[in-house]
């Protein structure tokens, strides 16, 4: 086993002190409910109601548009109000469904196509699909086409990435602390279905409550272990976490399969665990609301399709922030605007009292090479934002810049404050996108 880290990376300010020890508080939303029909990576989900329709809580909304797709699921009972263009936290326009809450929140009959001991491998992938779990961690890579590698006996691990590593962001924690067994019984529904798969619960060592929890939960099975991982960011990165756990390298043109490991995040795992025993879709999930602009930070359980507002009304606000951001502070998009909905991959919103980014003007390298050091990907940002904004297309491709996960550790080290990050990132998706065309 690999000794629990990787090259570079970085230590931040991380801010979970803020919310960490509140437990998860239950919300119900008011008012219309927003699904955006692009809420995971693939084809976009097709809307299966029409304007006028009454719509009860669970009932499937937009189906599949394809393999890599997944359903979306209405979280409250109401009336389709309208199908239309609506902004998300990205800043992009999307299709959505909106429904307006009757606040009934009237529910259809859940329960598993067969009992769970009857399931085989296909069942429950297949309970996974029309549940319509995706990644909850960031990516939003629909779960069912993860189980399903083309050579499924060469899976070796089923990874829980319970290591947080984002700064501010508190929500896995809460659900290891108050909800550990429906983590636990998911992660041993994912092993399940790899005939020679061992499954691993990763978490940084800032949370040893947690480490010690689950190591006692799972001291009597002889498949499932605790793997202890150093706090460092990006920890939790897919990349990073399998070098740290296994000592098996992959890389941008590689999957998790293709070096025998299924990664899954904590809030997944749960969604597994119910969509396959209760034949539950995924509907909610927990989201930090944090930062030093907040009055009381909060984890909530938080129906998909909320309005962003009203979760920070509720947490309230000490003073005007001077920067709202949805996600965390290295990984997460700075909003313009909060009249924009929470999806399956919505994990924070964090609300800072400083713009440090704005209120430090970039200046010339200094060619400290601090940007090598804490490159986990072991690459030369300078380089390839020199590239960028010399539009050397070829330098930047021959200099590995398609590696770059975009963690945002050049740009936080640089002591020029120079944008690596947001210039390999523009970059990357120019390339990616002819890669499409």
């Amino acid at each position: 086993m690999a000794r629990g880290t990787f090259t570079g990376g970085i230590h931040p300010y991380e801010g979970k002190e803020l919310s960490k020890d509140k437990p998860i508080k239950i919300v119900l939303p008011q008012g219309e409910l927003v699904y955006p029909v692009s809420q995971h990576i693939g084809a976009p989900a097709k809307p299966i109601v029409a304007v006028g329709d009454h719509v009860l809580t669970g009932q499937k909304i937009c189906e599949a548009g394809g393999f890599v797709s997944a359903p979306i699921f209405s979280t409250v009972s109401g009336t389709v109000k309208a199908i239309e263009k609506r902004r998300l936290a990205t800043g992009a326009m999307c299709d959505c469904i909106i429904v307006e809450n009757d606040e009934k929140y009237e529910e259809v009959e859940f329960k598993p196509a067969k009992p769970y001991e009857e399931m085989t491998a296909e069942d429950k992938i297949a309970a996974v699909r029309e549940a319509g779990v995706v990644g909850m961690g960031g990516a939003g890579f629909p779960t069912a086409v993860k189980f399903s590698p083309k050579e499924p006996d060469k899976i070796d691990y089923v990874i829980a990435n319970c290591s947080e590593c984002e700064p501010y962001l508190t929500s896995d924690y809460r659900r290891m602390i108050e909800e550990p067994e429906l983590l636990l019984e998911g992660l041993q529904i994912a092993v399940s279905i790899f005939p020679n798969a061992r499954g691993i619960l990763a978490i940084e060592d800032n949370k040893p409550d947690a480490i010690a929890k689950f190591k006692e939960l799972t001291k009597d099975l002889d498949n499932i272990s605790v793997k202890p991982v150093k706090t460092k960011y990006p920890e939790g990165a897919e990349r990073m976490l399998i070098y740290a756990v296994t000592g098996r390298e992959i890389n941008s043109s590689m999957l998790p399969a293709d070096a025998g490991c299924i990664v899954d995040n904590v809030d997944t795992l749960c969604a597994v665990r119910r969509a396959v025993m209760e034949g539950r879709p995924l509907m909610e999930r927990i989201v930090t609301i944090t930062g030093e602009a907040v009055e009381n930070p909060q984890n909530y359980k938080v129906r998909i399709g909320t309005n962003y507002r009203e979760l920070l009304e509720d947490a309230g606000l000490k003073c005007e922030p001077a920067k709202i951001i949805s996600g965390g502070p290295m990984m997460g998009f700075a909003l313009f605007d909060l009249d924009v909905p929470t999806t399956k991959t919505a994990s924070a919103l964090t609300c800072l009292t400083k713009d440090e980014v704005a209120a430090l003007e970039p200046s010339a390298c200094i060619n400290c090479a601090r940007c090598v050091e804490v490159c986990p990907e072991r690459l030369v940002p300078k380089n390839l934002a020199d590239a960028v904004e010399h539009n050397n297309e070829k330098a930047f491709l021959d200099m590995y810049g398609m590696e770059c996960c975009e963690c945002g550790c050049c740009s936080y080290i640089c002591p020029a404050r120079r944008q690596l990050t947001q210039l390999i990132k523009g970059m990357r998706k120019i390339q990616l996108g002819k890669r499409k065309k």
